[in-house]
């Protein structure tokens, strides 16, 4: 035999303070501006002798297939 126990919906006294704390922390954090960051980089500067990739990207690409494709076969014809 089962035993039901009614459970009110609203939230215990506990769950409501615990609540109110983590919404005010979640405020209080996002309000501070100095908070780190998380990957810990606080700046670029570690951009500054970088550059983006070229529109030729897909060239390179392609001819390392081409290149890989051509040693496989030779692989396989020499046999």
């Amino acid at each position: 035999m089962a035993l039901f126990m009614q459970q009110d919906s609203e939230r215990s006294e506990l769950q409501k303070r615990i609540a109110a704390e983590l919404a005010e922390k979640a405020k209080k954090k996002s309000l501070e501006a100095d908070h780190d960051r998380p990957d810990g980089v606080d700046d670029s500067a570690y951009l500054e002798k970088t550059k983006t990739t070229t529109s030729l990207a897909w060239l390179w690409i392609l001819i390392i297939i081409v290149v890989v494709a051509t040693l496989i076969w030779l692989v396989v014809a020499s046999r």
